[in-house]
């Protein structure tokens, strides 16, 4: 069987929905995909839509305000807990308890909204996205333009000995071992990650690059990550040693 080694290049955490994230040096990684993802949403209270995620589909501008922890929140493996701070594009900082968020965020989208706090509001569940540094570079070298990783906004960047594009392939059994966590393709809603609109937009939400998602769905069958299941709970850190050992489709 085919083994591929690697290490942990980056740590990424998006602690509200559809807002920009923060880049960690450590997460802890269990039933929950990483402790603190997604953990908290915006929601829509438009007609037709009351109790829906409000995400960069519907409004591109949630990516103009970011989001993250204080140093030792949010179950990265030093044990704490605590609630996110937002920061809006005008520099103004907001705790997530702060009773004004709700209405500070409805005026900047134009969109009537509550807050939701829950673990694993990620589209496919308690899961976690993987992608690999020979894939990134691989499609900005096929688009002549560089591309932004946070595009695809990750949980875990690996460095790997595998070829460009490998996991587009990886099935149900693929198992990574990264630090103290395993990893799997295992279960529903896991394997090579099918691509929305979203990586079509710059990180901060400015400007759309329709021929990227146009280049994913003509030559990458719209695959661009791998979605797994924590198999093993653990802490991952940056710099970790990764193994992949794939079960390919088709193999």
């Amino acid at each position: 069987m085919t083994t591929y080694q690697g290490s942990v290049r980056r740590v990424l955490r998006w602690p509200v929905k559809s807002l920009r994230g923060e880049e960690i040096e450590q997460a802890r990684l269990d039933d929950r995909g990483m402790a603190g993802d997604r953990a908290y949403a915006l929601v829509d209270e438009r007609d037709g839509r009351e109790g829906k995620a409000l995400t960069v589909r519907q409004r591109p501008e949630t990516l103009h305000w970011s989001s993250g922890y204080p140093a030792g929140g949010a179950g990265d493996g030093t044990g704490g807990g605590a609630t996110p701070a937002l920061t809006g594009p005008d520099g103004i900082v907001w705790r997530w308890d702060d009773p004004g968020l709700a209405g500070a965020l409805a005026a900047f989208l134009g969109t009537p909204l509550r807050l939701r706090a829950a673990d694993g509001q990620q589209d496919r569940g308690p899961t976690v996205l993987v992608t690999t540094e020979a894939s990134r570079a691989a499609l900005e070298e096929e688009l002549g333009a560089p591309v932004d990783l946070l595009r695809f906004r990750p949980n875990l960047h690996l460095e790997l000995d595998a070829p460009a594009f490998a996991e587009e392939r990886w099935t149900d059994g693929t198992v990574l071992t990264v630090g103290e966590a395993e990893l799997a393709v295992t279960g529903e809603r896991t394997g090579p990650c099918i691509r929305c609109a979203v990586p079509s937009w710059d990180p901060e939400g400015r400007e759309r690059w329709p021929q990227l998602q146009k280049w994913l769905i003509e030559e990458h069958e719209n695959k661009f990550g791998v979605i797994v299941r924590v198999t093993r709970p653990g802490a991952v850190r940056r710099g970790d040693g990764v193994t992949v050992r794939p079960v390919a489709a088709g193999a």
